[in-house]
């Protein structure tokens, strides 16, 4: 947890570019947002050697109690090893532990395996803007 540099955050997403709809590349600037992720959320993270395979970026705002995803990744290699599942629930059990209300993300309506990911996690879709649906859990 929270281990990754701007760097490492940075070569990861570049590597899992095509994983997102639309690819990442298409909506932000790589190097900034991996520099945001960095400086401004807590990583929960999956390394094979030196190598970031997986990551989870979540802001944490005090203020509100409540909690925003803004990356879910896995390099294409790892897929299919639960690694997105044991990331995902790790975060929700650190927001959880921290007495947050809630985790809210976005997800782009036709990224099935990020919505199943979602459901699978009790996050249930609240409203859309456009091609993404709003989901949130509410923590109890």
């Amino acid at each position: 947890m929270k281990t990754a540099t701007e760097q490492e955050i940075c070569l990861h997403l570049k590597e899992c570019n095509d994983n997102f709809f639309p690819p990442l590349v298409e909506r932000v600037s790589i190097e900034e947002y991996a520099k945001k992720i960095e400086n401004r959320s807590i990583t929960f993270e999956a390394w094979s050697e030196s190598i970031l395979v997986g990551l989870v970026a979540v802001y944490m705002n005090a203020t509100t109690h409540s909690a925003f995803i803004t990356n879910v990744s896995i390099l294409k290699k790892y897929m299919g090893l639960r690694i997105s599942t044991k990331l995902t629930r790790n975060c929700i059990e650190y927001v959880k532990q921290n007495n947050f209300k809630e985790i809210k993300l976005e997800v782009h309506k036709k990224n099935v395996p990020a919505i199943g990911l979602y459901n699978k996690n009790n996050f249930i879709k609240y409203d859309f803007n456009g091609d993404l649906d709003l989901m949130k859990l509410e923590i109890k």
